[in-house]
């Protein structure tokens, strides 16, 4: 198996790890807050899968107080 792809998680794993609702990551996206990782083809922009490494980030930069 591709070790990058392990590194990806989904919309809803990230949603549950980080206790958020899975629209509040579409908008992160959005907003450039989290981004996401575009895979596949579904309806021609791909699913949303988040890096380890951008969640553990998100979350030490919100331990430390700092928005981005």
């Amino acid at each position: 198996m591709n070790p990058q792809i392990e590194e990806l998680l989904t919309i809803e794993q990230t949603a549950k790890i980080l206790n958020v609702n899975a629209q509040t990551l579409r908008r992160w996206d959005r907003q450039g807050i989290l981004k996401a990782v575009r895979v596949g083809t579904r309806r021609g922009v791909g699913d949303r899968r988040y890096r380890k490494q951008d969640i553990q980030a998100y979350i030490s930069r919100s331990k430390s107080g700092t928005k981005k």
